[in-house]
């Protein structure tokens, strides 16, 4: 009777544990699951960023010169020289 009392004991205590891990090990997959989601998401927003960085960057370096600041200036916001015309055709 003993025997088979401490049988059970050791066998519940088995099953307990292997429950316990199953629990841990099936939590901690979703939690990858989800960091690597995250991960895909903030490296998109790294190449968009990057990009636009790269983009305001090459824009910063023409705008060191005259010819394409007065360019930029008068495309974007429609300045004119005095006794100038402008006509705005926007498609």
């Amino acid at each position: 009777m003993k025997q088979s009392l401490s049988k059970y004991l050791w066998l519940g205590v088995t099953a307990v544990i292997f429950i316990y891990t199953a629990v841990v090990t099936v939590r901690n997959l979703v939690i990858i699951v989800r960091v690597n989601s995250r991960i895909a998401r903030l490296e998109k927003q790294y190449d968009l960023y990057r990009g636009r960085i790269d983009q305001d960057s090459t824009l910063l370096e023409q705008l060191k010169y005259d010819e394409y600041l007065e360019q930029f200036a008068r495309e974007k916001f429609h300045m004119q020289r005095a006794n100038e015309n402008i006509y705005i055709v926007e498609d």
